[in-house]
């Protein structure tokens, strides 16, 4: 059976877009593999010479500290990020109150506040928390800024969900707590999914809160780390490529792994305003 034009038409624009979008990852994966004499410009489309992995392994070495950090600061800023979104979007569509509605502008309204503004109240917020220079810091701050964004997520993933089960279980005398535990949460699956791999992605490639936040090189991301790694006077180019690479590996992974469930939770409503 043949495709119609249209159909060939549609696919063939699709693997131009990815063929485009996959460019970036090409050249980095043969910068990476190529020696240092190899890295010029005008052979930048070129494949190396040999297959050589040494810039893998020296960045990897580099970077293998930072690495850990980043793990430490994601994981719980990420699980956090998802409990404090389901119960916010879970408050405001089934327990409704009087100036809610408010208080949910309030909060998309952090959205919108570009992060250089804050900078300085952030800094001396988390002094005074005596958190300031710690990887605990950089969850706070990831946890507080991600609050907007899984709220709304959680928010319209809830609407969707009848509300009759609610009320069916206030009849039978279930408390706040019990509802969301019993019935809300065990359907709120597709909703963690989206918001998890939305927060992991933009926790994990965040630059300009881990440079502020993190001063010691010790307790620093790996962002902040692969941007150290650039010489005062010479940029080792296959050492750097081989390092963004893998900096952003474990995001490439979490896709990989988790994309068709991120996409099923968009099609089930998380998403959907």
């Amino acid at each position: 059976m043949t495709l119609p034009w249209s159909r060939v038409a549609i696919y063939t624009v699709l693997v131009l877009f990815a063929l485009v979008y996959l460019m970036p990852i090409y050249v980095l994966l043969v910068t990476g593999l190529k020696s240092f004499q190899e890295v010029r410009l005008e052979q930048m489309w070129d494949l190396p010479s040999a297959l050589r992995f040494d810039s893998f392994r020296e960045a990897y070495n580099s970077l293998d500290s930072n690495l850990a950090n980043s793990f430490k600061m994601v994981v719980p800023a990420t699980i956090a990020s998802c409990m404090l979104g389901s119960i916010n979007g879970y408050i405001l569509t089934k327990w409704r109150f009087p100036g809610s509605d408010l208080i949910f502008f309030l909060l998309l309204f952090g959205m919108f506040i570009p992060y250089q503004s804050i900078l300085i109240p952030l800094v001396k917020t988390l002094q005074q928390l005596h958190v300031y220079g710690s990887l605990w810091g950089l969850v706070i701050t990831h946890v507080i800024y991600g609050i907007p964004i899984t709220t709304l997520i959680f928010r319209n993933y809830y609407a969707n969900i009848p509300t009759e089960l609610v009320e069916a279980a206030k009849i039978d005398g279930a408390s706040i707590f019990k509802i969301y535990t019993k019935i809300i949460f065990p359907l709120s699956l597709p909703g963690f999914v989206v918001v998890a791999i939305w927060q992991f992605t933009s926790i994990w490639n965040d630059f300009l809160f881990a440079v502020t936040v993190t001063s010691n090189p010790g307790i620093q991301p790996a962002t902040v780390a692969l941007n150290n790694m650039a010489g005062s006077f010479i940029v080792e180019w296959n050492v750097q490529m081989a390092g963004a690479l893998i900096a952003a590996l474990p995001t490439l992974i979490v896709y990989i792994v988790l994309g068709r469930f991120f996409v099923r939770g968009l099609m089930a409503g998380a998403l959907r305003g």
